[in-house]
């Protein structure tokens, strides 16, 4: 099974080798069929220490590393 990958931006880098992460995503309210935007933030493992907070990254899904963290730094997408 393929492991899911999202893109978004970096919100926070104040822990150790964890990097808060921003994600967009886009849908239609099913009654008013307007574009809600919605943001979910998740907890990604950075080992380099290289991603600083306001770059886009891409994140993919991992083994539990922590209590609350999944996901892991793949690339810096962009500064």
């Amino acid at each position: 099974m393929p492991r899911r990958r999202m893109s978004g931006q970096v919100v926070s880098d104040k822990m150790d080798k964890t990097v808060v992460v921003q994600v967009f995503s886009s849908r239609r309210h099913t009654i008013y069929n307007k574009i809600m935007r919605t943001a979910k933030k998740y907890l990604a493992h950075d080992e380099e220490g290289s991603v600083h907070e306001g770059d886009w990254v891409t994140i993919e899904e991992s083994r539990p590393l922590s209590r609350r963290k999944r996901w892991r730094v793949i690339e810096i997408t962009g500064r």
